[in-house]
Formats: C-alpha cells, sequence, structure tokens
C-alpha cells in the first residue's frame, strides 16, 4: 500500500469518527440543559405521584396496597388504581424505580402469569404463560382484559377473546431490566410458583399467536386480541406491527441472557428469531412513504408510533431509514402529526374516514386513542426526526417542554399535566406517568 493511499484512508476515517461525533452532540442536544433537569424533575416527581406504598390507599373504592411492598401504577391523583404492566415497563429505564420496588412487582407479574389455561365468565380465553394487563392491589389478583378491575367479570369480544399482545414482552422486559440493574443471574433460576423465571418468560413469549411457522403477531376478528395497550379501544386485526417490534426486542433481551448464562443454543435460537423479525417487519408492514402500517387486516392504517418505535430500535436501516424519518418531519412540518409537542396515533390526513380516526374504534373520532394527541411516543418521534433534521427534532421536543411547563400539575390543583392525553375540548387523566417517563428515557440514553 502507497503512503498516500495509507494517508487517504486515515483521512476518510478521521472524517467519518468526526462525524459520529457530531451525531452524539447533536443527539444529546435536543434538549436544552435547563429543559433536561425540567423534565428530568417533572419525571421522578410524577412516578412518586404514581407509587402505593404497602397499606396505603388511594380511594374507598379500590382499597389498599395489599400485595407486601410498593406497586407503580400509571399516573397519580384519580389515574387507574392498579398496577399496570405495560405502564410501569415502559418507564423502567428512567432509572428511578429502585432494585426492591423492581424484585417485587417482576415477582408479583410472576405470580400471577397464568398456569392452567382457563375460561372467563365473559367468554375469553386466558392462556398458558398469559401476563397480566394489570393487577389489583387490595387482593393482588391478575386482571388480564382492559375494560375492568372485576376479576369474575373480565373478558368479551369487546375488549378481546385472548389477552393484549404486548404485556408477555413487557413482562420480559421487567425481568430483564432487574437483571441487567443488579447483575442477579440466579434469580433467573429462582422458582415463583414451582417455575423458574427464566422458564416464565420464555413460556411469555410464546403466548402471542403467529401465523402457522410464522414469526410476526397474528390475530383474527373471532379471536382477536388487542395488540397494543395504548389503543386498547381499538380493533385491529391481521399481521399486528407493534406487538412484533416488542417481539423483536424481547427476543434480543432473551438472547442476552441466555448468553450470560452460557446457554448459546438458546442464546443462538432467540438472536436468529430476532434477525428474521428484523427482515419481515419492514417487507410486511412498510408503506410507499415509508410508514409502518398498524396490521394488514382490519385497521391497516399508517401508525405513527410503530414507525417511530421501528427507527427507535433499530429495525430500519440506510435509505429506508431516511425515508421514513424525513416523511415524519415532513408530516411534523405539515402539522398533520402533532400538536404542542404531542402526537397522534394516525396523522390527520391518514384518518379512515370523516366519522373516525382509525377504521374501528369504540371512541369518538379525536377522543383519547382515536385522534387524541399523547406526549408518551414524543421522544421516539424526535429522535426519529433528528436523523434527518436536529433543528426540527429540536422545536418538536421544545414545544413538548413548553407544554408541559404551562400545565405543570405541581403549580396547583387546577394544573394536570402531563397529561395521559388530550384534544381541542379537554385533557383525560392528570399526572400520567408514560407521558413524561417515555420521552425522558429517549432523551436521557441520547
Amino acid at each position: 500500500m502507497t503512503n498516500n493511499r495509507l494517508a487517504l484512508i486515515l483521512l476518510n476515517l478521521v472524517f467519518v469518527i468526526s462525524l459520529s461525533g457530531q451525531d452524539k452532540i447533536q443527539s444529546s442536544s435536543l434538549l436544552s440543559d435547563n429543559d433536561f433537569e425540567f423534565l428530568k424533575t417533572l419525571t421522578k416527581d410524577v412516578l412518586e405521584s404514581s407509587r402505593i406504598y404497602p397499606g396505603q390507599k388511594i380511594s374507598d373504592v379500590y382499597g389498599s396496597n395489599n400485595t407486601g411492598d410498593t406497586l407503580i401504577r400509571p399516573g397519580g391523583r384519580s389515574c387507574y388504581p392498579a398496577f399496570w404492566i405495560r405502564d410501569y415497563a415502559m418507564s423502567l429505564e428512567s432509572g428511578f424505580v429502585t432494585k426492591e420496588e423492581q424484585k417485587h412487582m417482576l415477582q408479583l407479574a410472576a405470580a400471577t402469569q397464568c398456569d392452567q389455561p382457563w375460561i372467563t365468565n365473559g367468554g375469553s380465553m386466558v392462556p398458558l404463560g398469559a401476563v397480566a394487563d394489570h393487577i389489583r392491589i387490595d387482593d393482588g389478583k391478575p386482571i388480564f382484559y382492559p375494560g375492568t378491575y372485576d376479576y369474575i367479570a373480565q373478558g368479551g369480544k369487546k375488549w378481546g377473546m385472548t389477552p393484549p399482545y404486548c404485556d408477555q414482552f413487557f413482562f420480559i422486559h421487567m425481568a430483564y431490566y432487574y437483571i441487567k440493574s443488579t447483575s442477579d443471574l440466579q434469580f433467573l433460576t429462582t422458582e415463583i410458583n414451582g417455575v423458574r423465571l427464566i422458564d416464565r418468560m420464555e413460556m411469555a413469549f410464546k403466548v402471542p399467536p403467529t401465523r402457522q411457522n410464522g414469526v410476526i403477531v397474528y390475530t383474527t376478528d373471532d379471536f382477536r386480541g388487542v395488540d397494543f395497550g395504548f389503543r386498547d379501544a381499538e380493533s385491529i386485526t391481521g399481521e399486528l406491527c407493534m406487538p412484533s417490534l416488542l417481539k423483536y426486542k424481547s427476543a434480543m433481551q432473551l438472547a442476552e441472557l441466555f448468553d450470560k448464562i452460557n446457554r448459546k443454543d438458546k442464546a443462538d435460537t432467540y438472536r436468529n428469531l430476532a434477525m428474521r423479525l428484523k427482515d419481515e417487519i419492514p417487507r410486511v408492514f412498510s408503506d410507499k412513504r415509508g410508514m409502518f402500517l398498524a396490521s394488514t387486516g382490519k385497521s391497516k392504517q399508517a401508525d405513527v408510533w410503530s414507525t417511530a418505535l421501528a427507527v427507535y430500535f433499530g429495525i430500519l436501516e440506510g435509505d429506508s431509514l431516511e425515508k421514513t424519518c424525513r416523511f415524519l418531519r415532513d408530516a411534523y412540518k405539515k402539522g398533520t402529526l402533532a400538536n404542542r409537542g404531542n402526537i397522534r396515533h394516525v396523522l390527520t390526513t391518514d384518518d379512515y374516514n370523516d366519522s373516525t380516526a382509525w377504521e374501528s374504534s369504540i371512541t369518538e373520532k379525536n377522543s383519547y386513542q382515536n385522534g387524541a394527541y399523547w406526549g408518551t411516543p414524543t421522544g421516539w418521534v424526535c429522535d426519529a426526526i433528528a436523523k434527518v433534521d436536529v433543528e426540527t427534532a429540536k422545536q418538536l421536543a421544545k414545544e413538548y417542554i413548553d407544554d408541559l411547563r404551562a400545565g405543570d400539575y405541581r403549580k396547583g390543583a387546577e394544573f394536570g399535566a402531563p397529561w395521559e392525553c388530550y384534544n381541542s375540548k379537554s385533557a383525560q387523566n392528570a399526572v400520567y406517568l408514560t407521558t413524561v417517563s417515555c420521552p425522558y428515557i429517549v432523551f436521557r440514553q441520547k
């Protein structure tokens, strides 16, 4: 190799490294130091408001926390008075949950996992390995279906004939994060109700159905399960994007854990499954604009949340990644994606018709999950836009923070931000945890 050739290679290497450094600087500065500290403190305070300490009574209707240790519900004030697997798991990487709290909630979720299939009075089935949607605080009973706190009456076609497909993967995330936080690999082989934790994780992984010999999560009208709890009021069928994304992440987590306990065979199996999902998800769900469809059946509409999360998980690469991120950037600039820094499930231009955002919903258009605006996915969207346009991503992030500052619940009882979601007329569920924890996790990791 000539000296000139070697010098050129070194120069190119320096250039690439310097660009990488610039990307890191840009990503970490989506929020000013002041705004980041505000979000950090707000997230910590909301999570504290969401704690239910042992023996604490949060309402006359739902009783006291009799589970033996602290639980974390989806928010403060009158927000969802139970322990919800999904919201808690999505908030873990904030770093504000103690190891002791993690262990208790992980053990509770594992102990209430279904060890015997059964059919509810509502006619739905709870399959072997299913993880609760939420768990009551008074008696620790698992509620596998949305829409109720009644252990006996749970289920029914309105909320699915099988439990939501996301909670199994969030349970795996709970266990993975606990092991990562504590390095307590022995806990993976601890028996809970006679079954080792690692075996429970594998049981959970296998619950969400696929087509025969397939890997993409799949459901039908007759035996529908909710794809993702943040849209359990919508009917979405066929191949399902969001739980398939979560399945990809869980497969990678299981592979890592099996590597740590020297089970290379299992690690390779899950890693190969993850790679197959990474290949198939874009092929099955991408539309010509680079957006990911929520499904291939009912409500097969471009889904902002799945699209942004796919980018965040690293599912997309190269030209496909750039195309998707540019489209999200352009949608934000056109005003079809966000409002006050909060994000819609479906772009306003992609509504199913004039009467509903999703094809099939039990809520009115522009309310709740059917067209209201949510802060939970804002960090994912900012991350995606920043890959092609840092300044525009900063603008979205700033709008999000400004909205939180304006409505900060700590100002008094008449304030409620972070809200679960809102529309032009009203907002619902004040002091909502994932509205701040999920974006904070993104900004913190970047």
